[in-house]
């Protein structure tokens, strides 16, 4: 069967009607999530306090809100919690109401969706593909000034695995302090990069205010399923806003269980980054080979790959990965990309390599 429609990570009873493969038997190299599963400790917890459903949860989510403010070495005060990531984007959105909205790309749409939905309009700056997608600092900066209210961008970024130091982000949101324009900094991949401490905007927070840095559990932590996300900002009046708007008990009782623990478990988090780096490391080299792809050095948990040349497109690798029960990020349809380039993120090496067999067989 030809492929002709763009698939996200979570489609996958979309793609057992139409390819006929269970999808228990598929594995997704779209969704981008942590290949170790859910971490021992909070499988374990989940199962002591089922009985945590015959209750409401902490309406503050002061204890969950602690746990992570000790995670990332900011003030609980500075922390607010939601049913995922996409709630709290939706969120702030309404509460910002932003008439213009300046979002880096290519990037995650779900930005412009909830953008669009309270009202504002958005405008994109691109990252280029002669670039690399390595953002232009100067050339940001100077947009900056033309009316903004807001500015999204995702860093690490999907679908690129570009990452902006944490140096030149300062610059860009002090320069957006001046130009009273809030910065939103989504890290949702950033706990998988080398040197995370050295490269998270969250150390930034404290100084300015106008900076809401936003995070989930689903893709490190792998738990989608459990619809936890946080922002972590010093703007108590945003945070006040947001609370106000919320519906109250947004986070369910096993996602605030799960969160007070899962944060904790140092040799989870340390095996997933050894785990990660080294496919990381090994996956790029492999594919670097490949005379007819280009394949930009990533700096999460996936990859993105450029076909350049023969007449082979991302939806025929598609297909021929979907054969091997491999599914793959097709990318035409993020903005300023086509049908020649793709993504993957990285899973447990037998399957990388069952995939890397796939493209190498169709691109050698």
């Amino acid at each position: 069967m030809e492929h002709k429609e763009h698939f996200h990570g979570s489609d996958l009873e979309k793609i057992e009607k139409i390819y006929g493969i269970k999808k228990e038997e598929l594995v997704s190299f779209s969704a981008n999530v942590n290949p170790l599963g859910l971490s021992k400790l909070v499988k374990t917890e989940l199962s002591k306090q089922l009985d945590c459903l015959t209750a409401y949860p902490d309406r503050e989510y002061t204890v969950l809100r602690k746990a992570i403010g000790s995670y990332v070495n900011s003030s609980f005060e500075n922390v607010l919690v939601g049913n995922g990531a996409s709630e709290l984007i939706s969120l702030l959105a309404k509460v910002i109401k932003p008439k213009k909205a300046l979002i880096l790309g290519p990037t995650y749409s779900e930005y412009e969706h909830s953008i669009g939905l309270a009202g504002g309009k958005s405008d994109y700056f691109e990252l280029k593909e002669t670039d690399n997608f390595v953002l232009n600092k100067e050339s940001l900066i100077a947009h900056l000034n033309a009316g903004y209210d807001l500015c999204v961008l995702c860093n690490p970024n999907n679908p690129t695995s570009a990452l902006i130091e944490k140096g030149v982000l300062e610059e860009v949101v002090a320069c957006a302090n001046k130009n009273n324009v809030l910065m939103l900094i989504d890290e949702t991949y950033m706990e998988f990069v080398a040197d995370v401490d050295a490269s998270s905007a969250i150390s930034l927070v404290s100084k300015y205010s106008n900076l809401v840095v936003l995070r989930g559990v689903s893709k490190f932590f792998a738990s989608p399923g459990l619809r936890l996300g946080y922002a972590v900002t010093s703007n108590h009046d945003l945070i006040a806003k947001v609370n106000e708007l919320q519906v109250p008990w947004s986070v369910n009782s096993l996602a605030e269980v799960a969160g007070k623990v899962m944060f904790s478990d140092k040799e989870y988090i340390k095996e997933t980054r050894e785990y990660v780096a080294l496919e990381r490391d090994r996956i790029y080299e492999r594919l670097s080979s490949i005379k007819s792809l280009k394949v930009y050095k990533p700096s999460c948990n996936f990859i993105l790959c450029k076909i350049v040349s023969g007449s082979i497109e991302a939806n025929d690798l598609f297909d021929a990965a979907i054969k091997e029960k491999c599914m793959i990020r097709d990318c035409a349809d993020f903005n300023f990309l086509d049908e020649s380039f793709f993504r993957f993120c990285f899973m447990k090496k037998e399957d990388n390599e069952r995939l890397l067999s796939v493209i190498e067989r169709l691109f050698k």
